[in-house]
């Protein structure tokens, strides 16, 4: 019952923090409120709906309307608080680094307490950090970030190793969310602020066609 509170706590931070991220990006995009709303809504819920899917069970947010009115709260957080946040350096940035480590956790402890075997929690947190940020570019007609750029969703794999770690040493689950959220958000803000990026692959023909 403890840990069913836990998670829910943890969804409802990451859907606020996650919704926020994807309106904020569709109102870059000037869409109307309804565009936003569904952005928002794609991005809080994308990723843990991939993962409920893939474990059998019932999406998270077909069980209660909280997370659709999570969504709304964060589209008029954004729509009438929006321009005094705007000037809050990498604000946006923030929302989405707290929803990425959120649902990290989320996906770990769901998975766990549906008994699979830490490496497949370990690759479910990933999915429901980084799937929804997925869903979010393609609906923007972006490049997904988890394919460029900074570390993204290796910040989760990492995150997640270290909440396995813990827990193999015995630690409770609250210090090794804690831990883990901080060890995933710590990642991806030192890989933005340092431009730290995993090795890029090359077209070995193009790059033979070029030099020629």
């Amino acid at each position: 019952m403890k840990q069913d509170l836990i998670i829910l706590v943890i969804e409802l931070l990451g859907t606020f923090a996650f919704a926020i991220s994807g309106i904020r990006h569709a109102a870059a995009k000037q869409f109307d409120w309804f565009g936003g709303y569904v952005c928002g809504v794609a991005v809080a819920i994308g990723g843990g709906t991939i993962r409920d899917v893939m474990l059998g069970t019932t999406p998270f947010w077909m069980t209660t309307p909280i997370y659709l009115i999570c969504t709304a709260v964060a589209l008029l957080t954004v729509a009438f608080f929006g321009k005094w946040m705007e000037p809050l350096k990498n604000a946006w940035f923030v929302f989405d680094t707290l929803g990425l480590a959120l649902f990290t956790i989320a996906g770990i402890e769901k998975s766990l307490a549906f008994g699979q075997p830490f490496w497949v929690a370990i690759i479910m947190g990933c999915i429901t950090g980084s799937a929804g940020g997925v869903i979010r570019d393609v609906l923007l007609n972006n490049e997904p970030v988890i394919f460029h750029k900074e570390i993204y969703a290796m910040a989760c794999v990492i995150g997640g190793i270290a909440y396995w770690a813990l827990a193999s040493l015995g630690v409770t689950m609250e210090v090794s969310a804690i831990v883990s959220f901080v060890v995933t958000c710590l990642i991806r803000f030192l890989a933005v602020r340092y431009h730290l990026s995993l090795p890029v692959l090359h077209d070995v023909k193009k790059e033979k066609s070029d030099s020629r």
